[in-house]
């Protein structure tokens, strides 16, 4: 007879793991899927090109619906886990139904934050996290609005990008001397900022909001150099926090995420977390390579074999208001390490190959990033790249990766 295994949490973690114990434990599990968002498990790294109107949101669905009946697996989206009772081993919905779990996972990812300024409680006050939000920045694009889009990470770039895709006029301000400075150095975060503004973004920098001005409605931003700038809405996206109130309240250990183990295990035998809300040796992963990397090793868990997450290199490879960007490992380096470094703000390239003790710990690609694969398979592999650092940058990588 199968198992009841119940997953909670309906987003690219979820769907990844159900997709890969298919193929390691099928027939083991009977899986029900549990998620709060009214829709099936979507691509959420694509919600900017929704956004942007580059594809349909319809396109960005994980699996149809039908390959989720073929596995077996009974969906509940659009509908919230309230409470888990570990004792009795059910999750409680909010419709006051229970579910019987016999393994359990907690995949309920991470929910975008707010500033707590005056006036974050206006309408016209928004963040970028799902498919709802980007049907509400489409309009405010389409009806051709002032929009000051507060935080220059990923996020934020991407919803400033899209905003004036969709025709709106869009001011980007970021608290830091430079974008992404969690992935990029000073002079990479300098060009794509040149880049972004080429796009039509106004980006302010070192710009700290301090209020929101208006009645019921937004009307301006002030910021904490007394500067003023006249706005119809505001988008925050300054980050994420994850959703671990609910394992909590069930006494799972956590701290900022749910503490987990090399195998994805709680502090609870049989229950385990995966994705943005989970934390692994001091570190929750807000990226999707990551959330794979552990449904890969929990499916193999679950499966019954034995298989041990040891953290993730953290990369970003992706169009940042529709400029290549790549930034992986250490890319700022530490006293022992070589800095190779080429630049040419007038094609908008930028490189940065960071090298300690013969091997290839970090980098950095602004514009050309068609060697992100091969950089990345070398940072995670350790490869020697000693012998060929001269041909590094811009030789041909084939025969190193193959050392990977």
């Amino acid at each position: 007879m199968s198992e009841a295994l119940v997953i909670i949490g309906n987003g690219m973690a979820a769907a990844r793991l159900v997709e890969e114990l298919s193929s390691k434990a099928l027939g083991r599990y009977a899986i029900a899927v549990v998620g709060e968002e009214p829709a099936l498990a979507y691509n959420r790294v694509l919600l900017s090109s929704v956004l942007a109107g580059d594809i349909d949101k319809g396109e960005i669905d994980l699996k149809p619906a039908l390959w989720w009946r073929k596995h077996g697996v009974t969906l509940r989206y659009g509908c919230k886990a309230s409470a888990i009772d570990t004792a009795r081993k059910v999750v409680k919905l909010a419709d006051d139904k229970n579910v019987p779990y016999s393994k359990l996972v907690i995949a309920t990812g991470s929910r975008a934050l707010s500033l707590p300024l005056p006036g974050a409680d206006l309408a016209g006050v928004h963040t970028f996290r799902d498919i709802s939000d980007v049907e509400q920045l489409a309009r405010l694009g389409a009806d051709r609005k002032r929009v000051v889009v507060i935080g220059g990470g990923l996020l934020g770039l991407e919803a400033a990008y899209g905003l004036v895709k969709r025709g709106g006029h869009v001011t980007l301000a970021h608290v830091m001397d430079r974008l992404m400075e969690r992935q990029l150095d000073a002079d990479g975060g300098a060009l794509l900022a040149r880049l972004v503004e080429r796009k039509g973004v106004r980006v302010l920098l070192n710009a700290s909001a301090t209020r929101i001005h208006g009645q019921r409605t937004v009307q301006a931003v002030e910021f904490r150099d007394g500067s003023i700038l006249d706005a119809d809405a505001v988008v925050f996206a300054v980050g994420v926090k994850p959703n671990v109130d609910l394992a909590r309240e069930a006494g799972l250990a956590t701290n900022r995420g749910v503490l987990v183990d090399d195998a994805l295990m709680t502090n609870l035998e049989g229950v385990f977390a995966l994705g943005e809300c989970a934390e692994h040796r001091g570190v929750c992963y807000g990226l999707v390579e990551p959330a794979y990397e552990q449904a890969r090793v929990l499916a193999a868990n679950l499966a019954g074999r034995t298989a041990a997450y040891a953290g993730s290199v953290v990369a970003t490879n992706l169009k940042v208001s529709g400029v290549g960007v790549f930034s992986a490992g250490d890319f700022m380096g530490g006293e022992s390490a070589q800095r190779i470094v080429y630049s040419d703000a007038r094609t908008g390239a930028y490189k940065k190959l960071v090298i300690d003790h013969d091997r290839l710990v970090g980098a950095v690609l602004i514009g050309d990033t068609g060697a992100a694969l091969s950089y990345l398979d070398l940072i995670r592999g350790g490869v020697d790249v000693g012998p060929s650092r001269d041909e590094l940058m811009f030789g041909d990588l084939a025969e190193l990766r193959k050392a990977a």
